[in-house]
């Protein structure tokens, strides 16, 4: 009997506590203001949402043919305030261009002109223009003709036409490098990346044919084949022509191309910002000697008799 009346004793105790606890927690709430209530609202509504936008982007899948590498961070010599772009290195990226990608890109919307005072001298900038031929015309007998280029002329694209072109590259079109590298600190890496990072597909992924394998190209399966190797060309300068040096060179030149004027932007920023901070100081002191007196006067009301 003693357990028994032990155990009835703490049920009913337990249900005690429990109604207490559950009017304490009803009464609080009815309690409480407008604003606690509206904010308690608030914070159920943003977590039901939170889960239910995870739940979203769970469901989704993830597929491994969407899957890219992303490129390293390198320490290139022109970034920086203070940096310039290496021309000896532009000059290198230059013969790697013209005898290893001229072959298939272009760069249209380069003249030999804008080469003269960067990495070419004047003369070798003519000596370029004048080793291809532009076609011009018509003359007078309105036939169109061929001639030797001059520095105002802009390189030749290595096609005819853009059919040539996909004829030559099983339906695709090489794309033109003169802006391949935009205006952004940082995009030099993907293209030194890429030109290094052929190499064999892994399990799981198939490549056609006509197709190779860069972990760093969007899908991984890029039309173009591997074209740097060591020692493919060599340099007038001397300098080893390993693979990531000739990557290097055709990254940095294709950020001149991107921008020739690169350097120039970079000086002329720096002279605005000297002048805007010389500028600051001297009004500021303006400020400080021409408004002196109305900022140190008092303003005293009399009455009148």
């Amino acid at each position: 009997m003693a357990a028994v009346a032990g155990r009835l004793s703490r049920q009913a105790l337990l249900k005690t506590k429990s109604l207490t606890n559950t009017q304490q927690a009803s009464f609080s709430f009815k309690s409480a203001s407008r604003g606690k209530k509206a904010a308690y609202g608030l914070l159920g509504a943003a977590t039901v949402g939170s889960i239910g936008a995870v739940g979203a982007a769970l469901a989704f899948p993830v597929l491994a043919s969407e899957l890219e590498l992303h490129p390293p961070h390198y320490k290139w010599s022109h970034h920086g305030m203070f940096s310039s772009i290496d021309m000896k290195s532009v000059r290198r990226g230059y013969e790697v261009y013209k005898q290893v990608c001229a072959a298939c890109h272009s760069l249209k919307y380069l003249a030999y002109r804008e080469m003269v005072g960067s990495f070419l001298s004047e003369d070798e900038a003519k000596e370029e223009a004048k080793s291809v031929m532009i076609t011009d015309g018509p003359d007078d007998n309105g036939n169109m003709f061929e001639r030797p280029g001059k520095l105002a002329d802009y390189i030749p694209s290595p096609y005819k036409n853009e059919e040539a072109a996909k004829a030559a590259n099983n339906g695709a079109v090489p794309p033109d490098l003169t802006y391949i590298v935009p205006g952004v600190e940082g995009e030099e890496n993907y293209i030194f990346s890429l030109l290094t990072g052929y190499c064999d597909a892994p399990a799981g992924v198939e490549v056609p044919e006509d197709g190779h394998f860069n972990p760093y190209f969007t899908g991984g399966v890029i039309a173009m084949a591997e074209a740097l190797y060591t020692d493919i060309i060599e340099y007038s300068d001397g300098t080893p022509a390993t693979k990531s040096q000739l990557a290097k060179d055709v990254a940095t030149f294709l950020v001149w191309t991107s921008m020739p004027d690169y350097d120039d932007r970079k000086k002329l920023a720096l002279k605005i910002l000297g002048l805007l901070g010389t500028m600051m100081f001297v009004s500021y002191y303006a400020k400080r000697h021409y408004f002196t007196v109305l900022k140190a006067r008092k303003i005293a009301l009399r009455e009148g008799k």
